[in-house]
């Protein structure tokens, strides 16, 4: 059992070893996450200049990796010192609830990670110029505030909206711009198609945690919603994906090309059928692991698609 001292939960002597802790505070099975958009800015970018920057997408993913994992430590410190989070809790353990490491430490860790992604972020803002100060800024400040601050986003109903924002929109056009120096409509349609499942991924999320966000006082999205209005939910984030997705096509080439990842839309039922309430923790974690699997190839195949149809036709400039 973890004990609390101050406002510290402190390591028991029945901690695993380090590399567990690691993986279980870190959360790498998150981080396709943060990386599908940037690959698919840097297919939409190329797509727009022609250009192949692998020091862009590099340092892009480097950095966004580094928001995520600072997010996921902050948020793993923050749930337990607020109760939201305690030993009985549904979903995987969390290193601090669990009492292996101290909150404090997490949320050191937590800094080191948003501080490398801030670092990575530098050589972005050396290509880009002094917009990407204020974008890098924005994004590490959402990232820091989904669990810190005197208003956490992850306890209200706005964290999709957060997340569809800033793991679509912003990451995919962001990198795109750096690529190419445009933000088109395409290029939108791109960071909303990958957007909507991690939008997804969260609610799922909440609604596997309903009791223990209830009890610790939450106002989520799928405690507004309830858990028939939070399954509709999910499958209208999941669904709304075919229409983004033939709109990007419609475009033209290169972008007729994304209708490549419509096959990937076989993935859905699986996920559709398992969300029926109630829902128990293990369904949740799969559901989870579902979704984030559905958004990566998702990904994969609409820039696999793009990147034929400039290859085909030679619309690139």
């Amino acid at each position: 059992m973890a004990a609390l001292v101050g406002d510290n939960l402190v390591m028991t002597s029945n901690s695993p070893r380090w590399p567990t802790i690691a993986w279980h505070a870190i959360r790498p099975h998150t981080l396709p996450l943060s990386l599908s958009p940037v690959l698919l800015g840097s297919v939409a970018g190329w797509a727009e200049s022609g250009l192949v920057r692998l020091d862009i997408s590099l340092a892009a993913a480097l950095s966004a990796a580094c928001m995520q994992i600072g997010a996921n430590l902050q948020n793993d410190a923050a749930d337990a010192l607020d109760g939201t989070d305690q030993i009985d809790r549904a979903g995987p353990p969390r290193v601090t609830s669990r009492g292996w490491v101290s909150a404090s430490r997490v949320l050191f860790a937590a800094r080191v990670s948003f501080g490398l992604a801030v670092f990575s972020g530098l050589y972005l803002v050396v290509v880009g110029g002094w917009p990407l100060v204020l974008l890098g800024l924005l994004a590490v400040a959402a990232a820091w505030a989904y669990s810190g601050g005197p208003r956490p986003i992850a306890r209200g109903p706005f964290g999709e909206l957060v997340v569809l924002l800033f793991f679509g929109f912003v990451a995919v056009t962001g990198v795109g711009w750096l690529y190419s120096g445009l933000v088109t409509g395409p290029m939108l349609l791109a960071g909303l198609v990958v957007g909507l499942p991690a939008a997804a991924v969260l609610t799922i999320n909440n609604l596997r945690d309903l009791d223990g966000d209830r009890r610790a006082g939450r106002q989520t999205l799928a405690i507004r919603l309830g858990e028939q209005g939070s399954v509709r939910a999910i499958a209208g984030m999941l669904l709304a994906v075919v229409p983004a997705i033939c709109l990007l096509a419609w475009w033209g080439p290169p972008w007729s090309g994304a209708v490549l990842g419509l096959p990937s839309l076989a993935l859905l039922p699986a996920i559709l059928r398992s969300l029926q309430p109630p829902l128990s923790a293990q369904a949740g974690n799969a559901n989870l692991r579902r979704t984030t699997r559905f958004q990566m190839v998702l990904s994969l195949a609409v820039a696999a698609g793009i990147i034929a149809s400039v290859t085909v036709t030679g619309t690139a400039p």
